[in-house]
């Protein structure tokens, strides 16, 4: 487990729904300082918030942060785009741009944060998935959270041994800015984040933060055309 009090917490796409309700639970919980990273950083109200610019596609820049945050003790892997749906009708190239910043960025703030942690004593490595790591109804955002889904999994692993907490952290739709155009149930970003903060301090290595994660999770082990009735049409 890991506590958030007197923690040093940096997150990723600090800017977007997610990412601001993640530093605030981070404060009220009683984070010492909070980095609120994102490509071009907004203000903060409170002294606690350090702004960060951070480009997850660029190592430079993630090099940058890693020097300039070296107090961090949980990193929040938020940062993500969408798009690239479905594959068919989408080009190679918007598929990698997809990949880029949700699979291949995500890796890279990881691998570049992990002695980081590491030399604080473990710390928290928190991984912002979605219930469409197991469901592919979203072509190439689909392909990139199944992607980091495993990823997740094999630094859960290699990180163990410095005693870093790794978490997967899974969500349906959500209402944020990416779901905004989504004529859909939506949950509250406060509850999802609160659910994965709890998981972290519970030292949970995954937390299915709403009930669609849930059922979908639960049904992983059944026929494909449970998952996609589509398949037994016909």
């Amino acid at each position: 487990m890991t506590a958030i009090t007197d923690a040093v917490v940096l997150v990723t796409g600090a800017n977007g729904g997610l990412g601001t309700e993640f530093v605030r639970q981070a404060l009220a919980r009683g984070a010492a300082k909070v980095y609120a990273t994102a490509r071009t950083p907004r203000s903060w109200d409170d002294e606690r918030v350090v702004p960060l610019a951070l480009d997850v596609t660029d190592q430079a820049s993630v090099d940058a942060s890693v020097q300039a945050a070296g107090d961090t003790t949980i990193v929040v892997n938020n940062a993500g785009i969408g798009g690239a749906a479905p594959l068919v009708e989408t080009s190679v190239e918007d598929v990698e741009h997809v990949f880029a910043t949700n699979v291949f960025g995500a890796l890279r703030v990881a691998k570049s944060f992990a002695p980081t942690l590491g030399g604080n004593g473990g710390g928290a490595l928190v991984d912002v998935h979605s219930v469409l790591s197991w469901l592919a109804i979203a072509g190439g955002y689909s392909a990139s959270k199944a992607a980091f889904w495993s990823i997740t999994n094999s630094l859960r692993l290699e990180l163990a041994p410095q005693g870093t907490q790794v978490v997967g952290a899974h969500l349906g739709y959500t209402d944020t800015g990416m779901t905004a155009d989504l004529d859909v149930d939506k949950a509250d970003p406060a509850d999802i984040v609160s659910a994965i903060w709890d998981a972290v301090e519970a030292g949970e290595h995954e937390v299915l933060a709403d009930e669609v994660s849930r059922n979908v999770r639960s049904g992983l082990g059944a026929p494909l055309h449970a998952l996609y009735p589509a398949l037994a049409q016909g």
